[in-house]
Parts: structure tokens; sequence; C-alpha cells
């Protein structure tokens, strides 16, 4: 059946017709935006009405589309299980028919769901498009906590389509009392008006969860003018529309809890395409739901304990100038969504061909989605939840394995994730020395530690914020586009001068019109401003930065019984990665100190993570040289060393001399380099782990056979070209095969069924970890690759 290019054209086309996607993983995002916005397709594998959909956390959530043909009398479900409500007793003058499924597509921001309606010497075909728009150069548009559902029919038959959403979308209690409101939005722009419902709890409970769901903020689901509404009880508004087709444009006034003869809100459409020839009609109608927050986290910020507002509130008065702006955006949104999603595809099939870009596609949209924008346009923010595994907010070492997603999407977004941690030290209101592990125990709430008593991983949080510290400085400096980290941070034109002269240089004061597009931020670094404000930024905070290498000159060469980043493995001694992280922290120091234009203490880090490198290969590698070992002591272990990524990642492997070579399954383009950290590791490593690959990936040390995706993709992004094909083959497979049942885990055995090793982890950001190859093939200029 072919798509009529008139009804389609342009970004429509684009939303409805994506490229085909190669791996089946077993749940797929629909709209997904924040960690409270975040709705799930449900055993992907399957059809779409096999199961509701989910929230990240396998909850089921009310969200129900079903389609009707007036002329057969039949009802088709197509998301959800609304045939569940329908009546199957002679007294219905319906039939339920299932459709034939013709599968999922997906890019970045985007995920379809194809249909088609097997009617008798008709054609029809459904396309479901769900929208959650990625826009790396429009922080603004990135901030509106909103998603689009598209539905788009093609065919020579009349169709009816309903969908509708329920309580679960506003509470994680199912007894929650609900309030709700149908409204029409007085369009100001000279736009068509529009319809909207609105629901939320009764009680709010501001800045609460019950089962990792927001217990407050209002949702709102937005539909064109000409779709009728009805509010109700779901099973009555469903058999309704089964036998009429359409809804009676109504309200129901008794409010009630979610599941008290669950009130639902719902929209239906009339799609006339009934025609006396062969030909087809194509036609769409387009819904938003939106879910906002007049605070969005509390947050203790240098003048104390905030609530935030969200950072779209800089840009909108009102709920209603959001809605309207957001449904009215759907081209330019789009357009600037499939611009990311095209050049991700382009970038990570030279990385890794078509597999790598199903595993990036699929993680970009969870990363965003533990994310929530705050502040104002002066002063930016980006809070982030460390989803499912224990909650807290603004963790350092989740932050860490999401670097590179941020690196290659947008560096800006990254300055904003690290200012909330870099204000909240600085005001003295964390007791510690070495950087903190949180922003606090559970998000919503960045509270802090002021007794001091956060997670223990001092080493590792160390480490961690000085390498993001310099990823973050050496993303601005750069003199041509094609050098830089992120392409589409480098378009646009730098923000005016005048805000060189405020304390933070990244502000979204100055919005611009690139390519006819409007709202947009303008380039990020680059040219001899680019170096000033990098400049700017490290020395605003110069004393943290030394004060956090000063803890790691202490303590990480040979480090205590601790944590690191992998606490599920339990406290251990002298580990010979998180020693390596360390080190290579100071020397990120050395070079921070020489920006800040600190050359004496440049030139002393630097002397002193020559020397811990050097004591640190012997006291690490193995006896034989093979590989490094776990822990300094642990004779017969291994590990996976993916901490040397960051030593390509701001390019220290480019730098000195080296005339060892051992490689036997990787050649080096060049023996007259050393680097940093010997050339030879990673030589060594690479093929290392080519011996200890199982069936679904790289273990991710000797004491299990678990892995973890992001450090598997920090690891083969530094090893041979061979090593990395076999690994991403293998974590392909496992994709296909896996019988995880949640969004991307993180953490999954490498044998078996590929399933959870006893810990569930779940939706979790660290799946930026899977955009190491991107990066790193944008870093140093574009030269990175060259010293591997």
């Amino acid at each position: 059946m072919r798509w009529s290019a008139v009804a389609l054209a342009g970004p429509l086309l684009q939303a409805a017709l994506s490229a085909s996607s190669s791996l089946t993983p077993p749940v797929l995002p629909l709209t997904v935006r924040n960690p409270y916005f975040s709705a799930w397709l449900a055993n992907a594998r399957d059809v779409p009405w096999s199961k509701w959909p989910i929230f990240w956390t396998g909850e089921e959530i009310g969200f129900s589309l079903l389609a009707q043909v007036p002329s057969a009398g039949t009802v088709y479900p197509l998301l959800g299980r609304p045939q569940d409500s329908l009546r199957r007793d002679s007294g219905a003058n319906y039939a339920i028919d299932y459709p034939i499924y013709e599968g999922a597509t997906y890019d970045a921001s985007t995920t379809n769901l194809t249909y088609t309606l097997p009617i008798a010497h008709r054609e029809l075909e459904i396309v479901l498009s769900f929208l959650s728009p990625i826009t790396p150069t429009s922080t603004l548009r990135q901030s509106i906590p909103a998603s689009y559902v598209n539905v788009y029919v093609n065919g020579n038959v009349d169709v009816n389509v309903y969908i509708d959403l329920n309580g679960q979308w506003v509470s994680g209690d199912r007894g929650s009392q609900l309030v709700w409101n149908f409204d029409h939005i007085n369009a100001q722009s000279g736009a068509k008006q529009l319809k909207k419902w609105q629901f939320s709890r009764q009680n709010e409970l501001l800045v609460s969860e019950f089962a990792d769901r927001a217990e407050w903020g209002t949702l709102h689901f937005v539909a064109p003018k000409d779709v009728r509404h009805e509010s109700g009880t779901s099973a009555i508004l469903r058999d309704h529309f089964a036998r009429t087709g359409t809804l009676k444009d109504a309200v129901d006034t008794r409010f009630r809890s979610i599941m008290d003869e669950e009130p639902v809100f719902a929209f239906s459409k009339h799609f006339a395409l009934n025609t006396t020839h062969s030909s087809t009609k194509s036609d769409s109608v387009r819904f938003t739901i939106a879910h906002t927050q007049d605070i969005v986290i509390q947050y203790a910020s240098a003048r104390g304990l905030t609530y935030m507002r969200p950072l779209w509130k800089s840009w909108f008065n009102t709920n209603d100038e959001l809605l309207e702006f957001h449904y009215n955006d759907f081209a330019d949104a789009n357009t600037l969504a499939s611009n990311y999603s095209a050049q991700l595809a382009v970038d990570a099939y030279k990385s890794g061909a078509d597999d790598y870009v199903d595993i990036v596609t699929l993680s970009a949209r969870q990363v965003l989605g533990a994310t929530s924008f705050a502040g104002t346009a002066e002063n930016p923010l980006l809070f982030l939840k460390e989803i499912s595994s224990d909650g807290n907010t603004q963790t350092i070492d989740v932050i860490y394995p999401a670097f590179p997603f941020f690196l290659y999407t947008s560096p800006r977004w990254m300055a904003y994730l690290l200012e909330p941690l870099i204000e909240h030290t600085l005001s003295g209101q964390y007791p510690n020395t070495y950087a903190m592990h949180d922003l606090g125990t559970h998000f919503p709430n960045a509270t802090g530690h002021p007794d001091g008593r956060d997670e223990y991983m001092p080493v590792e949080e160390c480490g961690n914020i000085l390498i993001l510290g310099l990823a973050l400085v050496n993303s601005l400096r750069y003199s041509d586009a094609q050098e830089s980290i992120s392409l589409c941070a480098a378009q646009g034109a730098m923000a005016p001068e005048s805000i060189d002269d405020q304390a933070f240089p990244f502000t979204l004061t100055e919005l611009q019109t690139i390519s006819d597009i409007d709202h947009q931020d303008g380039k990020w670094g680059g040219e001899g401003r680019g170096a000033k404000h990098a400049r700017q930024w490290v020395q605003r905070s110069y004393n943290l930065w030394k004060q956090w290498t000063g803890y790691l000159v202490d303590f990480s060469l040979e480090p205590e019984n601790q944590l690191s980043t992998d606490d599920f493995a339990g406290w251990l001694a002298l580990q010979t990665n998180l020693a390596l992280k360390g080190i290579i922290g100071i020397n990120a120091m050395s070079q921070i100190a020489d920006i800040a234009g600190e050359a004496s203490d440049a030139a002393y880090f630097k002397r002193i993570a020559d020397d811990y490198i050097l004591k640190w290969e012997g006291f690490g590698m193995s006896r034989d040289g093979s590989h490094a070992k776990l822990a300094y002591d642990w004779y017969g272990s291994w590990t996976t060393l993916y901490n040397i990524y960051a030593d390509a990642q701001l390019c220290f492997h480019l730098d000195g001399a080296d005339d060892i070579y051992d490689g036997l399954l990787q050649t080096p383009l060049s023996t007259q380099k050393r680097g940093f950290v010997p050339r030879h590791i990673y030589q060594k490593q690479s093929n290392w782990y080519h011996f200890v690959r199982q069936r679904y990936g790289l273990p991710l040390d000797s004491r299990h056979l678990y892995t973890k995706t992001d450090w598997e993709f920090f690891s083969m992004a530094v090893a041979s070209e061979q090593v990395r094909s076999e690994i991403l083959e293998s974590v392909a497979t496992w994709v296909n095969e896996t019988a995880t049942d949640r969004p991307f885990t993180d953490l999954h055995e490498t044998e078996g069924n590929g399933g959870y090793p006893g810990i569930f982890f779940i939706a979790r950001p660290v799946v930026g970890g899977h955009f190491a190859f991107l990066a790193l093939q944008r870093a140093c200029g574009g030269r990175a690759m060259d010293g591997l």
C-alpha cells in the first residue's frame, strides 16, 4: 500500500515511515521524557494488544487505542488491552477482530507501530507514531515534558479511531482520588482551537513518589477541535465506541479513584476514506500528552533549600501557552529530531554497522528519560535520577557512564548536569574533601548530605568528576565545526559577548533561528571564545578541582577497601581499574590547571600522574603481562579495564613514545607513540577480551558471568576493530534473545537466557555509555581513533 505523498509530505512522512530496524528488543519506548513521564510498549516482540503499556518499573499504565470500521461492524484493538472491556455476548452489535501487525520501527526519537486491517476487498493501513523528540540544538524544546502521538491512516474504507488514558499517568497509588476537567485552548497564534483533558490527584503530594511515580503534577491530553471527546468508565466508553464509532462530547462529573469504575479520558476521530474506485486516501490526526509540574525538584542550592521550577517556565507563562506551542510545533520539533536521528544513524553505521545504529537509537530516549530540566534561562540546570538502582539524585558515577551520550549529543546539557553538584559543593554544604557520591538519597529531593554520609566511593567520584570536567572543557575548545565533539553543538552562531562577563557563561537567554527554525541554542564553544568560556568555567571552581585532585594524590595509587561504581559487586581494596581512574583524574587535573593558568599546579600534577601510571602498571598487570588483574593482590583474576576509555577520550593516548608492541589481534597504526597509559596495555586488554567473551557479551570481571553494557561499550571502543565487532555481535544477539522484560537493562548474564543476575537494573541512564564509539570517533579533533 502506498501512502499519499500529499497527505504525508515532509516531516509527517518522516514520522510515519521510518527506516527498518534490525533488532527486536523486549520493550520499546512510546512516550518517554523524564522520570515520571515514561510509557513503554511491553512485550514488544509480540502484538501491541497482548499487554498494557508499562511505566518504566514494569507496572501497567492505562493507554489504549482502538480502530472501528463501520461498514464491517468490526472493532480492532491497536494498543493495550481495551478488548477486555468489550462485550462478546450475542447482544453486542459489533465483532471483535485483530489487525495484521506489520511490526515496529524506531529511531532515536520515534517508535512506529504499523497495522493492516483485514477487510474483504478493501485496503486499510494504520500507523501509530510516538514521537518524544530529542532536539540537541533546542534546549527549550527538550525541556518540554510532552510527547506526540500521531495516527496515520491510508485506505479506501471509512475508519474511526479511539484513544484513552487513565489516572495511572498521575499516581502510582491505584487508590488515589482524581479530579479532572475538559476545556479548550483558545489559540493565540492564529492556529486552530484545541481540545484538552487535564487530570491530577485531588490532593497532590509535592516532591513525593509512590512506586517511583510522581504524586504531584497534572496530565494534559490535547487534540484538535474536530475530534469527539468523553470521560467516564472505561468499559462503557469503549463499548459505546465499538457500537457507534464515536463519543458523546460528554464529561463525567463524578470524581473518584483511579480504579473505582476506572475513569478514562478519551478522544475519537472519524476518517472518511471511502472511495468508489480502487485508489486510496491518506489522513492523520495528532494528539499530544504532557505532564506538567509547577515544582520539579527540591534542591539544596547556594541560597538554601529551594523548590526548583521547570526550565520551560522561562519561556511560557501558563500551561496553555506551553501546550499550544508544543502542539503546533510538531513540524519543527520533528525536523530537529529527524536531523539528529539521521546524523546518529550515519555516525553509528560508520562505527559499528546496523546493529550499533539500533542499539544507540534504543538508548537515547532512555538516557533523557532519567532527566528533568529546571532553573532559568540565565542558569539552566539538568537533574538526573538514578533510576531503578537506588533512586539517588545527580549520582556522579551514573552521570559518568552516560557522558559519551552527552558529549556526542549536547555537551551543553552535560554542563547543566554538573552545575548543581558544583554549586552545592562550593556553597560549603558538603563536609568531606572528596567529591560527593550524589546530591540526595532519593529523587526528586536533591537535599545533599550535610552529614557527609553519602555512599562511600571517594576515589571513584573524584576521578569521575575530574574526567567529566576536562571532557567538558575539551568540548569547548575547537577551531572548526568538523573538529567539534558534537556536530549538533557546533550549529548556529556564538551568543553575544555580553554573556562572557556572567559567572555561568552557558545561558539560554539569547536563542536563535537556524535554518528557519526558531528557539535554538546557538553554537557551543569554538573559536577563541570557546577557550575563554572553558577557562572561565574552570577558574570559578578551581579550588574544588584542586581539592578533589589532592585526595587522589593521597589515595588513588593504592586504593583502600571501598566501593567502585560497580557497588553491587561489593567492597574491595587495591582495585586495578579504580586506581587507573584516579590516576587519569590526576592527569586530567594537570590539563585543567594549565587551562586555568596555574602552570605550577599543572607541572606538579603531571609529574605525579606520570609517576603513578608507571607504578600502576607494575601493580595491576598479571605476572605474564597478558591482562589487568581485578586487584593488585588478586593473582589469577582479571577485569574489564573500562576506565582506560577516559585516557583515549581525553586524548592522553596520543602523547609520548612507545616502542613496545606485542599485538596478537591488534596492530597499532604507529609504534612510535607511548601515550599516557602505554599503548601495549590497550592491545593486551583487547586480546584478552577476545578470549573471555561469552555468548551475550564481555563479563565484567573474573568473579561472575554478568556484564555491564555501559562498560562493555567503553571497553570495546578502545579495542581492536575485530574485537569491537565480536563484542557488538554478542550484544546484538542478546538484544534479540534476552529474557529480560523491562526497558534496556545494563546488567545481565552473558550466558543462559541473558536474564537478570538477581539484581534488576532497568531503564537506567547509564546506557548513554553505548555512545562511547561515537564520542571517541569525534574526540581529539577527529584524531582519537588514530591512536588505537
